[in-house]
């Protein structure tokens, strides 16, 4: 158990400092936009700027070339665009989509935590992409940064009422946690600026907002498409009798770590008890004070949610828990996860009209190898009465859609090449990455960039063994952060250093089980290899409905190296 009082007197992180003088997020950043002698922001805004939904970026291919020619690096921003369970309107797609080509690199990328990227976005074109994305109703507010970010949640609310009800309390908890500053609407919005004698408040976070990024998610058992043990905070939806009775709240969930620091490693959430449906608000506002007040802010790496818990120990942030809401928790309620994967096609929802959902390698929108996705969404935006809805695993649903449009919007997709790109193997369709190289500055190795070959790779191998259409889920990712949550695929790939990875196996296919490291800093070619024979011997000794992961742990296959 641990407390204010005896938690032992650490020096702040550099970061902690640049937030306690940020005054309340604006930090230098007018002053940065208005250099005009540099694409880059100063060092201590581009900590800031992230709170804003910005990442500023380098492309690292052409780091070299720009050295020699003694140019600064070629500096641009990657821009976060917030949807509260992937939910945007066919003109706001359309106001991104338009965007993507003004000011960005042409592609959109769909993101693990159902929210838009645009890349490429040069300093001068921050503040004009900003003010049209609001102009739409959208933003980037808390997209980054030590706060809560974009809220997941199931993405189809026509499944059942309830989904469509868990989808409000999403919207509600996002609504609450959002950051009070006025310093987003001055900087891009030009609003009129608080006066310096008036201080201003951020009634949840303080000054210093929190110790590290904070992730939450709403799950409707039996989908565990959001990933709810990846999570900071999730909400399982409890319901009986087709009715939503309330919430069983999970913690210290999180994904990322860093190597050769073994006191950090990937967490599963853990149960803390069952609220109501109108208590889950005063529950994220408990859950996310406690990491306020307890959180480790001198050490980043040790900064999460999860680790809060493990030095505290479950009990006592139970308790600390209960003691801010001032009620205690019910028992967990019980429920359970057969997938976390998307259902891929046509189907009709509750409301009797249509969803389509989608098949997009890596999550990236753009016009390329035979397949249209960006020509395609343009056009079916034009037309569309609905709404569009991003997944967690990277792929867009169109939805509400009317028997009378449905010819239209099958048209348009066949028209673009698109309408048989769900049509791929169970490999293709369960894998995912992050962009890694050439822009993240996190990168250790490739990932976006070599997700078809290895999917392409491990596809021949399936299909040789008849297994062609099995669902085995594979995740890669640049360095160990986890954005593309690897640590949850049957297959995990994770970045250690050019051309070299970390190989996982024995993940749970519904997301209940982290997979085990089971080789480390090897090529890919070695992957390759050591996965030919497990994949034939799946072919032939799984037993009846085993999932690869589950049959990587029966036969002993996913044990830890060294």
């Amino acid at each position: 158990m641990i407390s204010e009082s005896q938690a032992p007197e650490k020096k702040p992180s550099k970061v902690e400092e640049i937030k306690a003088a940020s005054r309340n997020l604006r930090g230098t950043l007018l002053e940065s936009l208005a250099d005009e002698s540099t694409g880059a922001i100063a060092s201590d805004d581009t900590q800031v700027s992230k709170f804003h939904g910005l990442y500023q970026q380098d492309d690292r291919d052409k780091r070299m070339e720009r050295r020699k020619a003694k140019l600064e690096r070629a500096f641009s921003f990657m821009m976060r665009i917030r949807a509260v369970g992937g939910i945007v309107t066919p003109g706001q797609y359309l106001t991104v989509d338009e965007l993507a080509d003004k000011h960005g690199n042409g592609t959109i990328r769909l993101t693990t935590r159902q929210a838009f990227q645009l890349h490429g976005v040069l300093k001068g074109n921050l503040k004009p992409t900003i003010q049209t994305l609001y102009a739409a109703g959208m933003d980037t507010i808390s997209a980054c940064g030590d706060v809560n970010r974009n809220v997941m949640c199931h993405p189809n609310p026509f499944a059942s009422s309830v989904h469509e009800e868990v989808q409000r309390v999403a919207q509600k908890i996002s609504d609450h946690l959002t950051p009070k500053s006025r310093a987003y609407f001055e900087i891009w919005l030009d609003e009129e600026k608080v006066a310096e004698e008036k201080e201003e408040v951020e009634p949840i976070y303080g000054k210093t907002y929190l110790p590290r990024k904070f992730k939450i998610g709403m799950a409707i058992p039996p989908s565990n498409d959001i990933d709810i043990f990846s999570q900071d905070l999730g909400f399982v939806a409890i319901v009986n009798e087709g009715k939503l009775a309330g919430f069983n709240v999970l913690a210290g969930g999180g994904m990322g770590m860093t190597h050769g620091k073994k006191d950090t490693y990937p967490l599963l959430a853990r149960p803390i008890g069952f609220c109501p449906v109108d208590k889950a608000v005063e529950v994220a506002e408990a859950v996310v004070t406690t990491q306020r007040d307890f959180g480790n802010r001198s050490d980043r790496k040790r900064a999460r949610l999860k680790y809060t818990i493990e030095e505290g120990g479950l009990d006592w942030f139970i308790g600390e828990v209960n003691s801010r809401l001032g009620w205690e928790l019910e028992e967990s309620r019980p429920y359970s996860f057969d997938s976390y994967a998307d259902q891929y096609g046509w189907f009709q929802g509750t409301d009797g009209k249509w969803v389509f959902n989608s098949f997009i390698l890596s999550g990236r929108i753009k016009d390329a190898d035979g397949l249209n996705w960006k020509s395609a969404l343009r056009d079916i935006a034009k037309i569309h009465d609905g709404d569009f809805r991003l997944t967690p695993n990277q792929n867009m649903m169109i939805t509400g859609v009317s028997d009378e449009r449905k010819g239209e919007i099958e048209a348009i997709l066949k028209r673009h090449a698109v309408d048989q790109s769900i049509e791929q193997t169970g490999l293709r369709l369960n894998a995912m990455s992050c962009p890694a190289l050439p822009t993240c500055g996190l990168a250790l190795a490739e990932s976006e960039r070599i997700l078809h070959e290895v999917v392409a790779t491990l596809e021949d191998e399936l299909e040789k063994a008849g297994l062609r259409d099995d669902a085995v889920s594979i995740r890669i990712t640049g360095c160990p952060n986890g954005c593309a949550r690897p640590y949850l695929g049957e297959i995990g790939i994770v970045g250690k250093a050019p051309g070299k990875y970390n190989l996982y196996l024995g993940a749970r296919h519904d997301g209940t089980r982290l997979g085990t490291e089971v080789a480390a800093n090897i090529t890919l070619d070695d992957i390759y290899e050591r996965l030919r024979p497990m994949i034939r011997d799946y072919a032939r000794e799984r037993e009846n409905g085993e999932r690869f992961g589950d049959f990587c742990m029966r036969k002993e296959l996913a044990v830890a190296a060294g």
